[in-house]
This record gives C-alpha cells, structure tokens and sequence, in this order.
C-alpha cells in the first residue's frame, strides 16, 4: 500500500516538475524590433502583423499538446488549450485569421526562427543555441 502512495507521489512530482519549464520567446538574430509582453501576446494571436521595423511576422507554434506549448499557453497567453483551439476557430470562421504554423520540435522552431528575418517561435529556455536571440524568458 505505502508502495502506491510513493509511486503515485513521485509520478505527481515528475508530472508538475515538466510544467514548470521556463519558456524562451526567440527571434532572428538580425531582428531588431522592440518587443513587449503584450506585443507577443498580439504576435502569437494574429492581431499584431508587423513588428515596429515593419517587417512582417511570422509566428512559429509548437504542436498541440508539447509541453513547451502549454507553457506558453498558460504563461504568455493566459489561456488554456481549449481557448485557444475556440479562439482559432472563430477567427477562421469569421475570416478574421488562422493560427500561426506549427512544428514539431524546439529544433525546427530555431532553425525557422535563425532563416527567417521575421520569425518569432518559443522554445524550451534549455534548447536555446546562439542561432537566435532570446526576447523574453517566461
């Protein structure tokens, strides 16, 4: 029985360790465009177009259920999966926008990120090479 109770605490602990990963908003490294928090926010949710050099954005999502996803999600975004996927979905329908791309992995968010003068994507702070520039941790 004590067996249950401490594999179930340590699962819990390695459960809540992963969501508590920091964030790394990335850009090209050439971008030199001011950016705030809620520049990023307006960024990752269509309703900003152009950084203030005015070189058009093009934000790079992580795919749907990544852990570094619902990081930034929950602590750039303020919202959960669903509200976004409900965001989204009005958008298109409306014909307002559609979502950013989506990737697969931190790797191919830098290597879009480091090709691309107008590219912003998030990674796990811990993959971060010197191919881009860190705007803000989370």
């Amino acid at each position: 029985m004590n067996f249950i109770k401490i594999s179930t605490l340590v699962i819990g602990l390695a459960v809540s360790c992963v969501s508590f990963a920091e964030v790394a908003i990335v850009v090209n490294k050439a971008n030199s465009a001011t950016i705030n928090d809620g520049d990023i926010n307006r960024l990752f949710l269509g309703k900003l177009k152009q950084y203030t050099s005015g070189t058009k954005v093009e934000p790079i999502n992580q795919k749907i259920g990544s852990a570094v996803r619902n990081e930034f999600e929950s602590k750039v975004l303020k919202k959960s999966a669903s509200q976004i996927k409900a965001y989204w979905s009005k958008q298109m329908f409306s014909g307002k926008g559609k979502p950013p791309k989506e990737v697969a992995s931190d790797q191919e968010v830098l290597a879009i990120v480091s090709a691309n003068a107008g590219a912003i994507g998030y990674v796990d702070a811990a993959n971060v090479n010197d191919s881009v520039k860190v705007v803000k941790k989370f």
